[in-house]
């Protein structure tokens, strides 16, 4: 079939009886051209593995395997399978339609043997978008570097830095496995249904986890401190069980001001924190 234009999306939904399901957070990507921006600033090129998550109509698959892309497309709504299938048909086995929930699929066995590379390249729905991208993160070492296409605060919170309005417990955990960042904004137009948000896409490419602290117990720090983010670091600390001697220490030690807040600080100060209260009592 010819290039999935708007109408062409929409003819191609009718022929099977499909309608975007609001429960599923479905918008569907109906710019070609867009899609295949996408497909450029992901670095896409022939031979690259690529897992999409919400392949939904194919728009997006159909750009990143006319790319030269292996592709496994990965989509919850069996519904879809059928148009998704008719969309791609003209590529033979380099796209692979996978009928799976990405927040619990075995990623391991979809992507195949260990030591490939793959890149995440997705309009993901708006619902599931950041515990995806955390996911893939923490338990998949394979994808080395994600594009994707989320709803504008959703991005800006993966991406912020701190001090940032956005800046938050979840973007420290990105922080921790890549570097973030937005790199466009885009319209509500493009999708069929229009949503009333709108959208950015956000690069994450994977790197060394730039502090040395045992992760669980970083984790759990920023946790802490993230679930009373109005309060003080003086207050997380004693919700963590320190003493009020002992967390003055500490925080001393860190060189963050008792009356600093979460918001405030970055990964190697939580870094030097979990590393100090791991420590215990001098």
């Amino acid at each position: 079939m010819g290039p999935l234009t708007p109408a062409a999306i929409r003819r191609l939904a009718a022929r099977h009886g499909i309608r975007p399901r609001k429960s599923l957070g479905q918008h569907f990507l109906i710019e070609p051209s867009l899609a295949r921006r996408i497909v450029e600033l992901a670095g896409v090129r022939p031979g690259s593995r690529v897992l999409e998550v919400g392949a939904g109509l194919g728009s997006l698959t159909m750009a990143l395997a006319e790319a030269g892309a292996d592709v496994v497309a990965l989509e919850v709504d069996p519904k879809l399978v059928p148009a998704l299938s008719e969309a791609v048909a003209p590529f033979g086995n380099r796209v692979r339609v996978v009928v799976a929930d990405a927040m619990d699929a075995d990623w391991a066995a979809i992507l195949g043997p260990e030591g490939a590379e793959w890149a995440m390249v997705a309009n993901l729905p708006y619902n599931v978008a950041t515990p995806v991208v955390v996911r893939a993160l923490e338990s998949e070492p394979r994808i080395r570097r994600l594009l994707v296409m989320v709803q504008r605060e959703v991005g800006e919170r993966l991406a912020a830095r701190p001090g940032a309005a956005q800046f938050g417990g979840v973007s420290l955990r990105v922080a921790y496995w890549a570097e973030a960042k937005v790199v466009r904004r885009v319209p509500a137009s493009v999708f069929w249904p229009r949503p009333q948000v709108e959208s950015v896409l956000v690069s994450l490419v994977r790197h060394a986890p730039p502090v040395a602290a045992d992760r669980e117990r970083l984790f759990t720090v920023i946790r802490v401190s993230f679930a009373e983010r109005r309060k003080t670091m003086r207050s997380a600390m004693i919700r963590l069980g320190v003493d009020r001697a002992v967390a003055a220490g500490v925080l001393e030690a860190c060189g963050i001001a008792p009356n600093a807040r979460p918001e405030e600080l970055g990964l190697a100060e939580f870094g030097c924190l979990t590393e100090r209260l791991s420590e215990g009592p001098e």
